[in-house]
């Protein structure tokens, strides 16, 4: 730290004889070179002068400060000796000092167990004493309660029990009326194994069913009932829906014929063999499932379809997913039936879905004849719109004309408020005078609507 002041001192004495170089320079401009050259080496020798006994300072100073640093070493090691002597004498003390504390401590505590088992002891007598009381108590008391408590469990017992009996009697007169209501209603099931077991009835249910899908699905427009499809004949189908013909005019129609088919029977005693297991009776059943199924279908193909009058397929509803499945389960007969006698299969599922595809087929038929209509309308309108346009245009033209007009007049009123504006104005009265009493009435009218507006 003292090296670098005194390096900071010498660049300090280097800048201030530069200064006063320049400043003698300044002032000595007019001097000679000789007399500058003079004064230059007067300032190297003060400047070296200098330089020696700054040097010659700090060799003293740093002797001086080793001197001091040696003494400062011995001192503190002499301090740190003595303090080291004085610290363990202390902790001596201290050590003789705390044995002492710590047998006073340890014999006042000796007394304090010896007083402390004393007292538990008497603690110990006093807490049996009491605890004997309490056990007696408690015991007297747990007796009153278990009489307490067995005479209501007694009652909420009797109690309970009748509550229970009585529900229990409830419960089996219900059940007795339930048995009474399952015999009208195996009563109701026999008649309904009445009716399906009467072909005619079965048959029936089936077309039922087949209109109700009908109804929810086409117009009454799209299909009719007991239509006699082939000419010549007095078969009636039981529904049959509408197609266009091969004019596209609507006015020939082809019909689709829709036959409900419920061969019960056969179907019953195909689930009853499947139930019992018995192979050879399910091969018999399903045999005989299938030859009813092909016979229903050739009476539908025999019957109903005369092409081009229908078309060259029939459609036989099974009203049941059941027997639908079981149909489609038979090794191709669905392709035979379809092959043979031109019959399509199809359930409740299956059918609407066929149904719903028709009326898609139906609407856009409708929207194609329809087409040329809209364009014929797109058409007239175009003609419509061009006089519209050319009405518009003449119009504007006068609107044109009449913003013009409107213009012009603002123009012209600008131009004569100008010219009037030298001219002093008088009073209401007088001016009714000059002018007529109707005439600035008409004009007060004509400013009041003005304002109005």
């Amino acid at each position: 730290m003292f090296v670098e002041m005194l390096l900071f001192i010498i660049a300090f004495l280097s800048l201030l004889a530069v200064f006063l170089l320049m400043v003698l320079v300044s002032r000595t401009a007019k001097l000679s070179f000789a007399e500058m050259v003079a004064r230059l080496g007067q300032l190297d020798s003060n400047q070296a002068r200098i330089e020696q006994a700054i040097k010659s300072e700090m060799a003293q100073n740093r002797e001086e400060s080793a001197a001091s640093g040696r003494l400062a070493r011995e001192e503190l090691g002499n301090s740190l000796k003595g303090m080291g002597d004085t610290i363990a004498g202390r902790m001596m003390e201290i050590a003789t000092l705390q044995k002492n504390q710590l047998e006073l401590f340890a014999a006042q505590l000796k007394n304090m167990t010896a007083g402390n088992e004393q007292r538990l002891d008497k603690l110990r007598e006093t807490l049996e004493i009491r605890i004997r009381s309490l056990q007696e108590d408690n015991n007297a008391k747990l007796e009153q309660m278990r009489a307490t408590v067995d005479e209501k469990l007694h009652d909420t017992l009797e109690k309970r029990l009748g509550e229970s009996f009585k529900l229990v009697s409830d419960r089996l007169e219900l059940v007795h009326k339930g048995l009474g209501e399952m015999q009208n209603l195996a009563s109701g099931v026999g008649d309904l194994k009445k009716v399906l077991t009467n072909v005619k009835t079965r048959g029936m249910l089936g077309e039922i069913q087949l209109g109700s899908l009908m109804e929810q699905i086409l117009t009454p427009e799209q299909f009719e009932a007991n239509v006699m499809t082939r000419k010549g004949s007095s078969a009636q189908v039981e529904f049959a829906v509408k197609l266009p013909g091969r004019d596209n005019t609507g006015r020939e129609t082809v019909w689709l014929p829709i036959d409900a088919k419920f061969p019960q029977e056969d179907y019953l005693r195909l689930v009853e063999a499947q139930e019992e297991g018995n192979i050879a009776l399910i091969d018999e059943t399903s045999k005989q499932l299938e030859k009813t199924i092909k016979e229903m279908a050739r009476l539908i193909r025999d019957k109903y379809l005369d092409p081009p009058h229908t078309t060259d397929f029939g459609i036989m509803f099974l009203p049941t997913e059941g027997l639908y499945a079981e149909v489609l389960r038979r090794t191709g007969l669905f392709e035979t039936l379809q092959r043979e006698f031109k019959v399509v299969i199809t359930g409740p599922t299956t059918l609407a879905a066929l149904l719903n595809s028709l009326q898609m087929g139906f609407r856009t038929l409708v929207v194609e004849k329809r087409s040329s209509e809209v364009w014929t309308l797109l058409g007239a309108v175009k003609t419509e719109f061009a006089s519209f346009g050319n009405i518009l245009e003449k119009t504007r033209k006068k609107l044109v004309e009449a913003s013009n007009t409107i213009d012009t007049a603002s123009v012209r009123t600008r131009a004569i408020e100008r010219k009037l504006r030298g001219v002093q104005e008088i009073a209401a009265p007088e001016a009714a005078a000059l002018l007529g009493n109707d005439a600035v009435n008409g004009a007060m009218d004509g400013d009041g609507e003005d304002s109005g507006a």
